[in-house]
């Protein structure tokens, strides 16, 4: 669900820390904040592939998929240091952003920027555990989100595909983590669900700054609600057809009852669900949606139970 509203103050003089809510958090507190701990479920997104390649049963395939993980984490903590380092003025005249560690003085920039730095190497060097070639995605994971920070948030849809490719990513490292093949129909399904998920994360920030978007994110100006609507139309269609063509893929020459084509169902009804919390504003952050709408859980473990008896028990 959406956080909260907070009352609004009048915004901090440019260059000027913001007020903080509640007392002052310690600097190791506050670098523990700015990595954004509760986006890092966004990495479960590596056990996508050796889930769907029936391999989690096997010790190492478990071992390196946490290995996936851990690097994602690292790596995406200190892309979210580096990004709160380099957007603090902005950050400061939005309502909410203005009370994140750096934007608020906790976290001072020069320290933001080298913890930053850190993490990102020790995620690529923690993915050398696994494989080089995912210590390769990482580095191109940070290469991305390093060019989406500096240039490409900037240029009107282009910062969309920017923000989908960092969930494709994690899906393609948790497959070379492991050394699995991945499905065509996978890369699909990923790909556009992930930019259904952008654009419902730009409608609720179009709603949420009203007249006031450009200021914080230039593109948002470029983006009228309609369109908005239009991208998530295409890139849900397209997802579902995806994975409909997967399913069926996927039980061809498999014996037994037709357990991933009955995925199907809760799959699209789960994409269904977010696009109705879209549109009353409450997914600009997709961890949150994923968190705390029971029956998005509800139709998610129906769809994990049903892979699980295809992929496992059948």
């Amino acid at each position: 669900m959406a956080e909260a509203a907070e009352i609004p103050s009048a915004p901090a003089a440019p260059g000027a820390p913001a007020a903080t809510a509640g007392a002052p958090r310690s600097l190791p507190r506050a670098l523990v904040v700015s990595a954004r701990p509760k986006q890092w479920v966004k990495n479960v997104l590596v056990a996508a592939a050796p889930a769907a390649a029936g391999v989690l049963g096997q010790w190492w395939a478990v071992r390196d998929t946490l290995v996936a993980f851990g690097a994602f984490c690292l790596a995406a903590g200190g892309t979210y240091l580096l990004n709160d380092a380099l957007d603090v003025d902005a950050d400061r005249r939005h309502e909410r952003k203005r009370l994140r560690p750096v934007a608020a003085g906790e976290v001072p920039v020069p320290v933001a920027h080298g913890a930053g730095l850190t993490l990102a190497l020790a995620g690529v060097g923690l993915g050398f555990a696994a494989s080089r070639q995912l210590a390769l995605v990482v580095g191109l994971y940070l290469v991305f989100t390093t060019a989406y920070t500096l240039w490409l948030k900037h240029l009107a849809v282009l910062d969309l595909g920017m923000v989908a490719s960092g969930f494709v990513l994690r899906l393609i490292g948790g497959a070379v983590a492991v050394g699995v093949p991945i499905s065509v129909w996978f890369i699909v399904v990923g790909s556009f669900g992930s930019l259904f998920m952008v654009a419902g994360k730009r409608h609720a920030e179009h709603l949420d700054l009203g007249a006031a978007r450009a200021d914080h994110r230039a593109t948002l100006s470029e983006y009228s609600l309609a369109y908005l609507g239009y991208v998530r139309a295409v890139a849900s269609g397209v997802a579902m057809v995806g994975y409909a063509l997967w399913a069926f893929e996927a039980h061809a020459g498999r014996p037994g009852v037709i357990w991933f084509e009955l995925s199907i169902a809760p799959f699209v009804l789960a994409i269904l669900r977010y696009a109705l919390i879209v549109e009353r504003g409450e997914a600009g952050a997709p961890e949150d949606v994923v968190l705390g709408d029971r029956p998005l859980q509800v139709l998610g473990a129906i769809w994990a139970a049903l892979l699980v008896v295809g992929l496992y028990v059948v």
